[in-house]
């Protein structure tokens, strides 16, 4: 089973946008872990250009059967707020991102504003 939702998330440049993902969840869960992926393109070095997520919490060798889906989504929040070094699929934008910060946070920001779905807005706005 497959669900798709948009994401938003917190910090700068991730924020101008919402991110459409799919949290796709085997026959045999909660005993083999979701796997995320997201369906908006995003520059960021630990997501893969397909959308597939470095996500150690949903790896075989980590999950846990009582791991909840929305503890999966925060990882995966997480992960998109904070880009790091440890969690990498795209090589190069982690070594971007290392040695050229302004270059890589003007890119991402120009990519997001690009590809990014507009954010959904708080309820009574």
């Amino acid at each position: 089973m497959a669900m798709s939702r948009r994401l938003a998330v917190n910090n700068p440049p991730y924020n101008m946008g919402a991110f459409r993902f799919e949290l796709t969840f085997s026959p045999h869960h909660p005993l083999e872990p979701p796997r995320a992926r997201l369906l908006t393109s995003i520059y960021h070095p630990g997501v893969s250009k397909d959308g597939h997520v470095c996500q150690p919490l949903t790896s075989s060798h980590c999950w846990q059967a009582s791991t909840r889906a929305v503890h999966v989504l925060q990882d995966l929040l997480l992960l998109l707020d904070h880009p790091d070094g440890e969690r990498v699929m795209r090589l190069e934008l982690a070594r971007e991102l290392g040695e050229q910060p302004e270059t890589f946070w003007r890119r991402a920001e120009e990519h997001t504003r690009s590809h990014a779905e507009p954010r959904p807005q708080p309820p009574g706005s």
